[in-house]
C-alpha cells in the first residue's frame, strides 16, 4: 500500500457529517473498460425520476464514476497525489484503495447535501478485494442494493475504446494501455464477483454487446 499525504484538494468531511453520516443505498457497476458502464449509469440517472403528484420530478439515483473522480483530482493542479493518480492511470494500474474510497466518500456527502439524493450508482468500483476492504472499513454503513456486471467480447471493447480515444484525450485510450487494463480487470475485478456471491449480495450480469437502448431495457427493470 502506498501512503499518500492528503492535501487541501481532498477536503475532510465536516464534523456534523462525520458524527452523523448519511446512510445511502448504492449499486456497484462493474465491467471491463468499454462495456458501457458510464453510458448506462447516465441514462439511469436521467430517466429514473420521482413521480410525486403536483411537484417537480427529481432524480432518484446519482451517478458517481470512480474513474472520473480520480481524473478530476489528477487535473486539480500539480499535487503529489494528483501525480501519483496520473502515473497509475497512465500505466493501466489500480490507484491505492484509500484514495479512491476517500474521493467517493466526499462525493457522496457533497451530492447528498446539494440534492438530498441518497441513492448512488458507483461506476467502476470496487475493482478488487483491496478496494472492497477499504470500502468496508469506512463505508460499511451504506447498503449495497446489488451489483451490476457488464460483459462484452474483448475485441468489441478494443474497437470501442480506440474509437473513443480519437476524441477523449484520455491517456489510457491506446492499445498498449487498453490491453493492460483488460489484464488488470481479469486479475482483480473478476474474482470480486465471487466474493459478492459469498456475501449474498445480488449480482446481475448484463450482455452489453448490444445496442445502448437494448442494454438499457435489460437494466432498467432491476430498479423498478
Amino acid at each position: 500500500m502506498v501512503i499518500v499525504p492528503w492535501n487541501s484538494s481532498i477536503p475532510a468531511a465536516s464534523a456534523s457529517s462525520s458524527s452523523l453520516p448519511v446512510i445511502c443505498e448504492v449499486v456497484f457497476v462493474l465491467g471491463a473498460p468499454g462495456t458501457g458502464k458510464g453510458t448506462q449509469c447516465q441514462l439511469l440517472q436521467e430517466r429514473l425520476l420521482s413521480k410525486e403528484d403536483g411537484s417537480e420530478q427529481h432524480q432518484l439515483w446519482t451517478h458517481l464514476s470512480a474513474g472520473d473522480l480520480l481524473r478530476e483530482e489528477r487535473k486539480s493542479g500539480g499535487s503529489e497525489l494528483g501525480e501519483l493518480i496520473n502515473s497509475k492511470i497512465s500505466a493501466g494500474e489500480l490507484v491505492p484503495s484509500s484514495i479512491t474510497v476517500k474521493l467517493l466518500e466526499n462525493a457522496i456527502i457533497k451530492s447528498n447535501q446539494e440534492t438530498h439524493c441518497s441513492k448512488f450508482l458507483i461506476d467502476g468500483f470496487p475493482r478488487g478485494q483491496e478496494n472492497m476492504q477499504a470500502w468496508e472499513s469506512t463505508m460499511k454503513h451504506h447498503t449495497i442494493k446489488f451489483v451490476l456486471n457488464f460483459e462484452c467480447p474483448e475485441e468489441v471493447l478494443v474497437g470501442r475504446l480506440l474509437e473513443r480515444g480519437k476524441d477523449s484525450g484520455r491517456v489510457d485510450d491506446n492499445m498498449e494501455v487498453i490491453r493492460k487494463r483488460f489484464k488488470t480487470h481479469q486479475e482483480n475485478t473478476v474474482p470480486i464477483l465471487t466474493y459478492f456471491g459469498k456475501q449474498h449480495i445480488p449480482l446481475h450480469t448484463i450482455d452489453s454487446a448490444k445496442m445502448v437502448e437494448h442494454v438499457y431495457n435489460s437494466v432498467e427493470p432491476l430498479f423498478l
